[in-house]
């Protein structure tokens, strides 16, 4: 079944009955809408700022220290000293200007900025598995809105065949060749087909807004619909390449896998932050009329703070990041596995539909429809078999929904649109 939406024809008898141009809806296809939901999801594009925001961590990181200026001016008189003042100033009173400087040793700011990068990557591995998850979330929404179109199409079918059916059913009652009791029966089942058009066009709207939300609101009009196959097509794939593409595919597998080597990374920070570093000053210094120049050296003695803790939890850390990439690791081949086994369910009982059941149930329905308009079936049999047509074609239509949501897990669980 092709499902594409209709309403062109709607929307161009309406602009023209009022004289304008007529504005042909929006038909999205899942390529189109999940390319649009890269560029335009709201949610996504602020989880990009972070990989913006750790590359700004990463200049902070390769920052040198800024030198320190001080100076000072003492013994300054507060009541005239007697004499000249510019005398008292220079033979008894002491001014300094200097400046001193950090010197980090143990290439630390070469540390900070691998510990920045190797976090920056993380960021990123951790954005594109958002990516991910919001592409199946796409998918699966854009088969819901197939779903409610597909299932519309049919109530609408129904609704019209079943009216033909209370038609030729009241010129029967009127000319007797039923009772009224038959007839009243028949007309009220025509409530039921009406309702399923209402539900199955509620369903439809409900579908398309929350679609639109994960696209983007304003990168779509508000009178849009999907266009695609809506249809079992089977797929022969293989576990083993499946779960081969996933350890090379998944980006929270990767970044897993990162995340060792920025715990790594931070471990290594640690342990030179535990190295002194040396402060170097000069100075210049007029005292009682005499100008002269100081040279000092400051360094920490490392007796009881060697950032001994910090060495420590970072190590700890790493083991932790271990066990997170093999839980990872455990995850990804769990999900695809689950998938696979859900995407082969599914394709067995839609071959279940298609061995025949479709083909019964619709014959059954047309057999019983002649039957009782010519008298020789009961209108119980008929309506049963009209019940019958409706759930079987409901539940072929919600089968394919669950193929395609299957197969969209799997393509999710493998990390790639492209299945081997």
């Amino acid at each position: 079944m092709r499902i594409a939406f209709a309403a062109f024809c709607w929307a161009l008898s309406a602009h023209l009955a009022s004289g304008q141009a007529p504005q042909v809806p929006v038909a999205v296809t899942l390529d189109q809408a999940i390319q649009m939901a890269l560029e335009h999801n709201h949610n996504l594009l602020a989880a990009r700022t972070t990989v913006q925001q750790s590359e700004a961590q990463e200049m902070t990181a390769n920052l040198r220290p800024n030198p320190t200026l001080f100076t000072d001016w003492e013994y300054l008189p507060l009541v005239n000293p007697g004499g000249s003042i510019a005398d008292y100033l220079h033979n008894s009173t002491e001014g300094d200007i200097g400046v001193s400087y950090l010197f980090e040793r143990g290439k630390k700011r070469q540390h900070r900025l691998q510990a920045a990068k190797d976090a920056t990557a993380v960021t990123r591995s951790q954005v594109a598995d958002n990516e991910r998850s919001l592409t199946f979330q796409v998918a699966q929404l854009f088969i819901n809105v197939q779903l409610a179109q597909s299932t519309l199409d049919l109530a609408q079918q129904d609704l019209k065949s079943y009216q033909d059916t209370v038609d030729i059913s009241e010129l029967k009652f009127k000319s007797g060749g039923i009772s009224e009791n038959d007839y009243l029966k028949i007309k009220l089942q025509l409530l039921q087909f009406q309702q399923d058009v209402q539900q199955a066009l509620l369903a439809r709207a409900q579908a398309l807004s929350d679609l639109r939300q994960l696209l983007g609101y304003e990168s779509v009009p508000a009178e849009y619909g999907v266009s695609g196959v809506f249809d079992y097509e089977p797929l022969a794939l293989a576990l083993g390449d499946l779960e081969t593409k996933a350890l090379a595919n998944r980006p929270d597998l990767r970044a897993a896998v990162q995340g060792v080597t920025a715990a790594g990374s931070q471990h290594e920070l640690a342990k030179v932050n535990g190295k002194v570093d040396v402060t170097a000053a000069a100075n210049y210094s007029h005292v009682n009329g005499i100008s002269a120049m100081t040279f000092n050296v400051s360094v920490p003695l490392p007796v009881f703070n060697r950032n001994q803790g910090e060495i420590a939890r970072t190590r700890y850390a790493i083991t932790q990041a271990q066990q997170q990439q093999s839980a990872a690791q455990g995850q990804t081949m769990t999900d695809v596995r689950d998938a696979y086994e859900a995407l082969q369910t599914s394709d067995r009982v839609a071959q279940y539909y298609r061995s025949g059941y479709l083909d019964v149930s619709r014959k059954n329905r047309d057999i019983s429809e002649y039957a009782y308009r010519r008298g020789a079936a009961s209108l119980l049999d008929f309506l049963d078999a009209e019940r019958s047509y409706r759930a079987t074609q409901l539940a072929w239509r919600q089968t394919i929904a669950s193929y395609l949501t299957a197969l969209e897990q799997l393509r999710a669980a493998v990390g790639t649109r492209s299945l081997p």
